[in-house]
């Protein structure tokens, strides 16, 4: 009852004028940016955390949560009409929601994943407000060793999956490792891979690297391969924008199932939604293999009405993993985590204790979300397509300039816009060859926390490593990260058996 309670106050911090406000401009900037194929709600919240200093702290997560929620709608919309996914976790959805619109039931699609993105998030919600502070508990018995393990977690089961090759996984949590310990040593005070440049004393941005590594890449890899990619056509959406009843029928269970199976992915750091959404998918299809008349491959309701539920609810879960463990399980969790700092404010329970009108503000924010999303989403889908029209050379060169504002706004410095260029730089080349972005972004993040548990561990127990596994929460997360590893390699084996047959 205290969670209802704390949850009724934070409807009155979220339902402000001010905060209703943001609310509806995150999903509308969310949504927006989420239709345009390439972009997506890492870009605009990475874009967005330079100029939203000048914000009270209630009102910039609002508004980055609007967008969160918002960019998974906005995929899944091009991702029905055009085949064109703007994210992964949108590309399950394609297969049954494309199909779906090629046979002129566009607005069913689009309907189907819009009730399903607002069950599923709506699902996560309600469970968060009881699982979130329980979590938060949880983590107050963490010591040093126990956040190293949750660091190492999340390092290596981010970069195991996320990409079919496990070493350019490694490799880019390598480098996000490599750019966190640059500046001046917190215990020691010595300079740090700074090559005596007074400008890399204070360490390298994590503004200016989430910009150039998730916006101007993009903008580089539109630039000079992209746009040279034939682009898919995009069906028209004409007729009843809802859900009959025998269609509405369909479609519930595999809303729940999916939103079922999206809920545990949101505390494990996995990547993002890309594999629940692959699994409810996968689920729904097994399940029609046994009906009488199966439905797969003819644009069946079932294999697009669960991932989308799959998809939110893990998103949900994520941000009460975020907020309790300070845990980010995607990449645009952990630009959250960063605007968190920025802010001075570190997730888990010292935030619920000293922040709580932030937490059940923001708590209360993603019931009205996923509102405001289904309102805007429903009836105007077709609406949204149609920002496709913007000339792809202005969009992206108003990116790039915004990009340059944004980092210099926040800095003042020069030498920060050429940080940007290169590391933007490094990024395209990155994007070339397949490297995924996530592993770079979440360690650069929580570097720091596993160094400075590490060294704090170690400090504890006079140098004897064997603290780092002496508990009963290491031994869990250690667990579940093995199972973790081994069920993933086991995907790649059999993924590349079935390819050789």
């Amino acid at each position: 009852m205290e969670s209802l309670s704390l949850l009724a106050d934070g409807f009155a911090g979220a339902l402000t004028l001010s905060n209703l406000f943001w609310v509806v401009a995150g999903c509308l900037l969310g949504t927006a940016v989420g239709v345009i194929p390439g972009l997506g709600s890492s870009m605009a919240v990475a874009l967005l955390l330079p100029v939203t200093f000048a914000l009270e702290p209630t009102a910039a997560f609002i508004m980055f949560s609007g967008v969160y929620f918002g960019g998974l709608f906005g995929d899944s919309t091009m991702g029905i009409l055009m085949n064109t996914p703007g994210q992964g976790s949108a590309i399950a959805s394609t297969f049954e929601g494309h199909r779906m619109a090629k046979d002129g039931r566009a607005p069913q699609a689009l309907a189907t994943a819009a009730i399903g993105a607002f069950v599923g998030g709506f699902t996560a919600s309600i469970l968060l407000v009881f699982v979130a502070p329980w979590l938060a508990r949880f983590s107050s018995s963490f010591g040093p060793a126990e956040y190293f393990a949750l660091a190492l977690f999340a390092f290596m089961a981010t970069s195991s999956v996320v990409t079919d090759s496990a070493v350019k996984g490694l490799l880019s949590l390598l480098l996000g490792l490599g750019i966190a310990v640059i500046g001046i040593d917190s215990v020691t005070g010595i300079p740090r891979f700074t090559a005596d440049s007074q400008n890399l004393f204070d360490g390298i941005s994590l503004v200016t690297v989430t910009v150039a590594v998730l916006a101007l890449g993009e903008v580089f890899h539109y630039a000079t391969v992209t746009r040279h990619t034939p682009q898919g056509t995009m069906v028209a959406s004409k007729g009843r924008p809802w859900l009959s009843g025998k269609e509405f029928r369909e479609a519930a269970p595999a809303w729940g199932r999916g939103t079922a199976i999206g809920l545990p992915f949101g505390v494990i750091p996995a990547g993002g939604a890309e594999i629940p959404t692959f699994l409810a998918y996968g689920t729904e299809r097994s399940l029609d293999r046994r009906r009488k008349d199966p439905q797969f491959g003819k644009g069946a309701i079932r294999g697009l009405a669960a991932p989308e539920a799959a998809g939110n609810s893990t998103t949900g879960m994520a941000m009460g993993a975020l907020l309790a463990l300070g845990l980010p399980v995607s990449a645009t969790a952990a630009i959250m985590l960063a605007a968190f700092r920025q802010y001075g404010l570190q997730p888990g329970p010292l935030l619920f204790e000293r922040s709580s009108d932030l937490v059940w503000a923001l708590l209360a924010s993603f019931f009205v979300a996923m509102v405001v999303l289904l309102i805007i989403n429903l009836p105007f889908a077709q609406i949204w397509a149609k920002l496709l029209l913007i000339p792809a050379p202005y969009l992206y060169g108003g990116i790039m300039v915004f990009c340059a504002l944004g980092i210099y706004a926040s800095s003042s410095a020069l030498f920060d816009l050429g940080l940007l260029l290169v590391l933007g730089l490094i990024a395209f080349v990155m994007r070339l060859n397949d490297f995924p972005m996530a592993p770079l972004i979440i360690g650069m993040v929580l570097g720091p926390l596993a160094e400075t548990s590490l060294r704090d561990a170690l400090v504890s127990s006079a140098g004897d490593p064997s603290v780092l596994i002496d508990g009963p929460i290491t031994w869990v997360l250690y667990g579940l990260l093995a199972v973790i590893l081994l069920l993933s390699i086991r995907a790649k084996v059999v993924s590349r058996t079935r390819k050789d047959v």
